[in-house]
């Protein structure tokens, strides 16, 4: 009891620095709970966060999320239980939008003054880490999900190389979201080895094992699809950092070899810097075999309509739809990336190929898909090894009890203050000393 009144009058004198607060933020200035800032670039990453920062509230901690204004991020916010700030911030470089969202992170922080921030994706992560530091935030996490870098080259490559460097040098940890992407963080020293941490086996939120399972499904009956007909599925941005170009090309190949085959592409034209062009966006839907649904909700029905799901990705973090799809017990095909290649277990969850190879996507389909029996038993053990390493309530587990230890040395480090007990008696934070 008395290190947990320490603990609180230790955070009242972190954040009595504050400058004069807004009346908005004013009514949490004498909050007990310790303060966790979570901030991303664009609020279409709040897709990745649905349950991250529900367990993190559930956990004691005050949560507030920042990201570039968006439906979603109201949406989040609401569905977690947790503050929501809309603050702009520019996916692509842009020095002079970056100079003043900078100072815009900054402001707030000074003004929040949160006990812990977590920073991801490239530019907020750079942008805000930084302004964590100026500010003065006990402890900084950068939430490494990916490295963009991987797929660019020349000058581009060079500064965001600098940049995600950087972002780990303002950071404490640097929490990387696969085994494969620590690796490669370290291969490019982005961080000294003690920074790189990665939580069990990886993923930032895991798999809700009871919405994600195999059972019945009305898409098929939705989208016109026979029920005898073999799906090929895709699910996320329609890009070509997805590989969406080569998986089209592959689709080809497969119709003519088993003509009786649909692609179902769950996802939407993202208008990213890897955005399609104009002919792919053509190919792609008048294609009188593919089905696009657009942006989808609640993806676990969709899952249900495939045989496979293919994921031809060239770079990623932890791909959470590979995880999903073999909770519903779907074989996997996906590539040997940076992040994907830790999603299967190979020959046993699903198949990995190459990246960019049109061929080696269809024929590790076309294996697959003319073995019904290989599917089955790649399904099965698909749902059993997600269960056993990547169930949402033991990744979330560890990422509360991650954020509890972090606050546990803030406490340990901050000046021991005096906290009266009453009569005149008065003790020290630490009871032990």
């Amino acid at each position: 009891m008395i290190q947990e009144v320490a603990g609180r009058e230790r955070r009242k004198m972190h954040r009595s620095r504050t400058p004069q607060l807004t009346p908005e933020l004013r009514s949490h200035e004498d909050d007990p709970q310790p303060h966790i800032l979570v901030g991303i670039t664009h609020s279409q990453t709040c897709l990745n966060l649905a349950g991250r920062l529900r367990s993190l509230r559930e956990a004691g901690f005050r949560v507030t999320l920042v990201a570039s204004p968006g439906e979603l991020l109201q949406k989040t916010a609401i569905c977690e239980g947790v503050e929501s700030i809309a603050l702009p911030i520019q996916r692509e470089i842009a020095p002079v939008a970056d100079i003043v969202s900078l100072v815009r992170l900054w402001w707030l922080l000074q003004r929040l003054r949160p006990d812990i921030t977590e920073f991801s994706t490239p530019k907020a992560g750079l942008l805000g880490t930084l302004a964590a530091m100026l500010a003065g935030v006990p402890t900084r996490v950068y939430m490494l999900r990916g490295l963009k870098l991987e797929t660019c080259t020349g000058l581009k490559r060079r500064i965001l190389l600098a940049a995600e460097r950087a972002a780990a040098a303002c950071a404490h940890v640097v929490l990387c979201n696969s085994a494969s992407l620590q690796k490669k963080a370290l291969d490019l020293g982005l961080a000294p080895e003690s920074k790189l941490q990665i939580l069990g086996d990886g993923s930032s939120n895991g798999v809700d094992a009871d919405r994600f399972s195999p059972g019945p499904s009305s898409v098929r009956q939705q989208f016109g699809l026979p029920q005898s007909a073999r799906v090929i599925g895709f699910v996320g941005r329609l890009t070509r950092d997805k590989g969406l170009p080569e998986l089209m090309e592959a689709f080809d190949a497969i119709l003519e070899a088993e003509p009786e085959t649909w692609l179902l592409l769950v996802g939407w034209f993202d208008a990213s810097e890897d955005a399609l062009g104009l002919d792919a966006r053509e190919r792609i839907t008048c294609h009188r075999r593919v089905v696009m649904t657009g942006f989808v909700a609640d993806t676990a029905p969709y899952f249900r309509a495939m045989d496979v799901l293919v994921l031809p990705t060239w770079r990623e973090g932890f791909p959470n739809v590979v995880l999903e799809a073999a909770a519903t017990e779907i074989p996997v095909v996906t590539t040997l990336c940076t992040g994907s290649r830790d999603a299967v277990v190979p020959e046993v969850t699903g198949l990995l190929i190459p990246a960019g190879y049109p061929e080696a996507i269809s024929e590790a389909v076309l294996k697959l898909l003319r073995d019904r029996r290989r599917c089955r038993r790649m399904g099965k053990a698909g749902r059993a090894w997600v269960l056993g390493h990547f169930a949402s309530h033991r990744v979330l587990g560890l990422t509360t009890a991650l954020y509890k230890s972090l606050l546990a040395r803030i406490e340990r480090e901050a000046p021991q203050p005096s906290v009266a007990l009453g009569y005149g008696l008065r003790v020290r934070g630490d009871s032990g000393r």
